[in-house]
């Protein structure tokens, strides 16, 4: 990120941390602002905090999280150096609820600020809800999955959320071929030179 932006992202966060929008912020333990490399070129954007989430401020920490860090190293990237995580909501719904419109609407204007300072080359929307939420609601994950779309002259690869891989392990081969292609980009519009040891 650029050291013109680094205040204004900080900013961006205090403001979050202190947010009454909606109902949400009456049940969260911790926001769940994001995590990762603010210079990363690929953003991951999931549903919302879960419990685990919730308790320790940080974006895939809990099973699913566990999951994604595995696609991360097959990939070959690093959370840290590759890789920014955020959330359509950065409060946890009770119960792990999906957020109603109503609460993503008030929520997205802080993850539409994070997309534009980190200015990454490609979007990776995990599950239904963050599908959704940048391309409508009759958008469909499980007709949509796999297809590279454009959202604000960035590259958007919508793929199946972890959680629906640990519920349903025979979708793990789908959404392997959906990273096999953002590897693929990435090499096209980053790095040609990114390792992988699987494609």
């Amino acid at each position: 990120m650029k050291d013109i932006y680094i205040e204004e992202f900080n900013k961006l966060k205090t403001e979050v941390e202190s947010c009454r929008k909606c109902a949400l912020h009456e049940s969260r333990n911790k926001i769940v602002f994001g995590n990762g490399s603010t210079d990363s070129k690929i953003f991951i954007i999931g549903e919302g905090p879960g419990y685990d989430e919730d308790k320790t401020g940080v974006a895939f920490v809990g099973k699913s999280g566990q999951l994604l860090e595995k696609i991360f190293q097959a990939c070959g990237f690093e959370r840290n150096k590759h890789i920014y995580i955020g959330n359509i909501v950065k409060c946890r719904p009770p119960q792990n609820r999906v957020p109603t419109i109503d609460e993503q609407r008030e929520c997205l204007p802080y993850l539409e600020k994070q997309i534009e300072l980190i200015d990454p080359k490609i979007l990776v929307l995990l599950g239904s809800t963050a599908l959704k939420a940048f391309f409508g609601l009759q958008s469909k994950i499980t007709k949509e999955r796999g297809q590279w779309k454009i959202y604000n002259n960035r590259y958007v690869m919508p793929t199946f959320h972890p959680s629906a891989l640990l519920r349903n392990p025979s979708l793990k081969r789908e959404a392997w071929e959906d990273f096999k292609m953002v590897i693929q980009k990435y090499r096209e519009v980053v790095d040609a030179e990114h390792k992988c040891k699987y494609i």
